[in-house]
């Protein structure tokens, strides 16, 4: 083998280490590698940015992920299952909504714990949700609704 031959053997080593290093760093960041708890599931209107393996969420903390995201072809209503964490245990009047994290960030699954003595289990279905708002579509209404809305002058 020449010089060039081990120059370029080690720094191909080199760059494959530090992809494989950036790809381990990446997975276990990502929270990925493990699903664990209880599966639950919840009806929307809309269930815009919301993605598989978008945070669920507890007071802004990390409680699980979603899971799936099908179209009810009964009702037309998105049915999004999602995971919680075992440890965390949510009354049956619990409400869930679909949030964004700043005006452009992503989307994620709120949920506002109930008070009821009643647990969700396993495969339950959430009563109370919310489902995503569109900001566009909010945004043009108000711009359209304050320009008709002005009358006309008076000759």
């Amino acid at each position: 083998m020449s010089n060039n031959n081990v120059v370029e053997f080690l720094v191909g080593a080199i760059v494959l280490a530090v992809a494989g290093l950036f790809l381990f760093y990446a997975y276990t960041t990502a929270g990925v590698s493990d699903v664990s708890g209880y599966r639950l599931n919840a009806e929307f209107d809309r269930v815009d940015g919301l993605t598989v393996g978008s945070d669920v969420r507890i007071s802004g903390i990390k409680v699980g992920v979603v899971l799936d995201e099908v179209l009810d072809p009964d009702n037309y209503l998105a049915r999004v299952s999602f995971s919680v964490d075992s440890n965390v245990r949510l009354p049956d009047d619990s409400s869930v909504k679909i949030t964004t994290s700043g005006l452009f960030g992503g989307s994620y699954l709120s949920i506002q714990p109930g008070g009821s003595d009643e647990i969700l289990a396993d495969g339950d279905t959430m009563s109370f949700t919310q489902g995503s708002i569109d900001l566009i579509g909010l945004l043009s209404q108000a711009v359209f609704s304050t320009s008709d809305s002005g009358g006309g002058t008076a000759p």
